[in-house]
C-alpha cells in the first residue's frame, strides 16, 4: 500500500475554533491568542490493490483559482480526484470534514467533492453534525451526506470489503471512529483526533478539547502498545513533523 500525506499546512486554533494559517518562517506563536494550539491539517490518500482511499477531507479551503486544496494536493500526487473510490471519515468536525463538499459559485449549487467515492460515515456522528447542537460542525459542508446515495452509514465495529476495519471509539467526539487498513501483511492505522500526534501516543495526558479526555488517553495507550507489538503504521492528522510513523 502507498500512503500519500495531503498536507493543507500549519494552523493555530484557539477557543474561537478558527483555524488561522501559520508560517513557521514568519509567524510567532507568542503573537497568537493565549491557549492557541499549533497543528497541521493533513488528510491522507492510500492506494491499495482495490481502492484509492482518502482519509478525512481537510478544511475545505480553496486555491486562488478556485480549486479545492485537497483536490490540488491529490493532483500534485498524480491522483485524479474523480478516481477516489472511498472516503473514510473519522468524524465530522469542520477541520476534518470541510472538503466533503464544495459549492460551485457559478451554478450556486453544492456538490460532493468526490462524486465517484463512497463516504464511510458514522451514523450517529452525522446526526449530531446536522443537528446544530455543536459549533464544531459546519452544516453546509456535511448536509449533502444526508441526501446522497454515495454514503455508507456505519455503527459500532465492522469490516468493509474484507480489509478495512472501522470501530467506534468516542473519546474525542461522542461518535468518533478509527480505521485499520490491512493488506499484504501490512496494517495502516488511522485514529483521527483520538490519536492526532505522535508525542501524544508516548505521553499519557488528558486534553481539554476531547469529549472524554480520560477515555482518549487510555485508548491511545492501548493502541500504541498493540501497534508496537503488531507493527502498525500510524497516520497522524495533526502532527507538524511526523505524519507517518511505524514503531
Amino acid at each position: 500500500m502507498k500512503i500519500i500525506p495531503l498536507s493543507e499546512g500549519s494552523f493555530t486554533v484557539d477557543a474561537s475554533k478558527k483555524f488561522i494559517p501559520f508560517d513557521h518562517a514568519r509567524d510567532n506563536m507568542n503573537e497568537r491568542p493565549a491557549g492557541s494550539l499549533l497543528v497541521e491539517v493533513q488528510p491522507f490518500a492510500i492506494i491499495t490493490s482495490k481502492d484509492i482511499l482518502v482519509l478525512d477531507t481537510g478544511l475545505g479551503f480553496t486555491q486562488p483559482d478556485g480549486t479545492l486544496q485537497i483536490h490540488a494536493n491529490l493532483i500534485n500526487a498524480g491522483i485524479n480526484p474523480l478516481d477516489v473510490t472511498k472516503v473514510l471519515m473519522s468524524h465530522l468536525h469542520k477541520d476534518h470534514a470541510g472538503g466533503i463538499s464544495k459549492e460551485d459559485a457559478v451554478l450556486q449549487q453544492r456538490f460532493l467533492s468526490f462524486p465517484n467515492a463512497t463516504y464511510i460515515v458514522n451514523k450517529q456522528e452525522l446526526e449530531i453534525a446536522v443537528s446544530k447542537l455543536s459549533k464544531s460542525y459546519q452544516i453546509d459542508d456535511v448536509s449533502m451526506l444526508t441526501e446522497s446515495n454515495n454514503v455508507q452509514l456505519v455503527e459500532s465495529r465492522g469490516i468493509i470489503d474484507d480489509y478495512i476495519v472501522y470501530e467506534w471509539t468516542g473519546a474525542h467526539s461522542p461518535w468518533h471512529q478509527a480505521f485499520w487498513i490491512r493488506e499484504n501483511n501490512q496494517t495502516i492505522f488511522y485514529g483521527g483526533d483520538v490519536a492526532p500526534q505522535l508525542f501524544q501516543m508516548k505521553t499519557k495526558f488528558v486534553t481539554k478539547y476531547d469529549f472524554d479526555g480520560k477515555l482518549a488517553a487510555d485508548t491511545r495507550v492501548k493502541w500504541w502498545k498493540q501497534g508496537e507489538e503488531e507493527g502498525w503504521t500510524f497516520l497522524f492528522y495533526h502532527d507538524i513533523k511526523t505524519p507517518i510513523f511505524t514503531p
